[in-house]
């Protein structure tokens, strides 16, 4: 949606001297107050049937719908300057991820290794430290939909279950720097077995292109591996996000009933033995 600010400039050039100097008015304001056509007609010196038509030749039907859009843009802006300047580079660096992330989504991709989950037998996904910590994320998405699935993390699980990898199985790797020595061997290791392997790395540049049966490539910033100032997740669960959609796509039916299985067997297990309800006790 266009910024009403944006608006004001673009008609700049077709407005009168005096709505010129509402537009100046409207430009140079940053705070909330009363807008109303009678309060700023009598703040400018002006008659309210000019601020509709100031309204008018920004693209509104009337000074109402102009001042409504002006409104929420303000407090956004006030917003923003309240956010402390950490918050702001936090905030920033997210939003220029998301962005990246879904600019160069290949989505084909991400079909085709939707489907070869659903192909699988077994589905093992590995990664180390915070790739890791994704690996048991999607673990936990995905088993609850029915999918035979396991996480692995440690370096000697990993290159045992990729030696003996065979056709019906899919290895996933998580590598955020494309580097994990660990992951890249567990995934050769399995396509010399016959096995599908897929990578999830933000390296573009990998040399497993020409070894995995696919490269998902998430959005990546420079050592955000370390976790120094966000989480090195985030990427990937968006990617996992995208995955997880277009993989309870295929026969959605069956695997929501299988969802709603798992979050009643969950609900099942909180509850409280017949022993325990009414005893006034607290766990």
């Amino acid at each position: 949606m266009e910024k009403v600010r944006d608006r004001i400039i673009e008609a700049y050039d077709s407005m009168t001297t005096v709505e010129r100097g509402v537009a100046d008015f409207f430009l140079k304001n940053e705070d909330l107050m009363d807008f109303s056509s009678r309060n700023i007609s009598g703040l400018l010196y002006i008659s309210e049937p000019t601020l509709s038509r100031f309204a008018q030749k920004c693209g509104y039907d009337g000074y109402r719908k102009f001042i409504y859009d002006y409104e929420k843009e303000i407090a956004e802006a006030i917003r923003e300057r309240n956010i402390s300047e950490l918050s702001r580079r936090v905030k920033g660096t997210y939003e220029r991820l998301l962005n990246e992330e879904f600019q160069q989504l290949e989505e084909e991709k991400v079909k085709k290794v939707s489907e070869m989950l659903g192909k699988a037998e077994k589905v093992y996904v590995c990664g180390r430290g915070s790739s890791g910590f994704a690996a048991w994320e999607f673990y936990l998405r995905f088993m609850r939909l029915g999918l035979e699935v396991q996480a692995l993390t440690d370096p000697q699980v990993i290159s045992m279950i990729a030696a003996v990898s065979g056709p019906e199985t899919l290895v996933i790797g998580i590598s955020l720097s494309g580097h994990t020595e660990e992951i890249l061997e567990a995934l050769t290791t399995a396509k010399s077995r016959n096995a599908s392997a897929v990578l999830i790395t933000s390296d573009r540049d990998t040399a497993m292109k020409s070894v995995c049966d696919e490269v998902l490539l998430v959005a990546g910033d420079r050592n955000m591996d370390t976790g120094a100032e966000i989480s090195p997740q985030f990427p990937i669960l968006m990617l996992m996000d995208v995955l997880y959609m277009y993989y309870l796509k295929n026969d959605t039916k069956e695997k929501t009933r299988r969802l709603n299985e798992t979050l009643k067997a969950l609900h099942e297990h909180r509850k409280p033995e017949e022993g325990e309800r009414g005893n006034g006790q607290d766990e």
